[in-house]
């Protein structure tokens, strides 16, 4: 569904601009909203809002007696928001959202199948430099 790496640089009011590739998928699929949330390693993920009934259906199995699931429902549910997207193909990603991934202006978005993720350069940077080195130990242990 959503594949590429993309730079792109926020604008002044704090808008990404969805890559073209992304948009042309979404537009196949008539999606009209997205929802934004927490990811993980310090990134935001994006989910149309069918992938985003699917997320929620699975962590609303994650038992609240649970501390740690407690703890991760809170964090991933509280900073979601759905957006919609202007003609230009912007996005408003809320400040706190811009703050847990240390979004400042430079960014990359990623297609990772079923969601998009945006990093801050940097973060991107640091990460692809500490994980492609281990890229085909990490296929051997996820691809049994």
């Amino acid at each position: 569904m959503f594949y590429g790496e993309y730079e792109h640089t926020l604008d002044k009011k704090g808008r990404l601009i969805i890559p073209s590739k992304f948009r042309e998928v979404l537009a196949e699929q008539d999606v009209e909203k997205l929802f934004i949330t927490r990811g993980l390693d310090s990134c935001l993920f994006i989910f149309t809002e069918e992938e985003w009934k699917v997320q929620d259906q699975k962590f609303k199995s994650i038992s609240f007696t649970k501390s740690e699931g407690r703890k991760f429902n809170r964090l991933y549910f509280s900073g979601a928001t759905d957006v919609t997207w202007d003609k230009q193909g912007r996005v408003l990603i809320p400040q706190y959202l811009k703050e847990f991934a240390d979004i400042k202006k430079d960014i990359v978005l990623i297609g990772v199948s079923n969601r998009i993720e945006v990093w801050s350069k940097e973060k991107w940077k640091a990460f692809y430099q500490s994980s492609r080195e281990s890229y085909e130990q990490i296929a051997e242990g996820v691809l049994q």
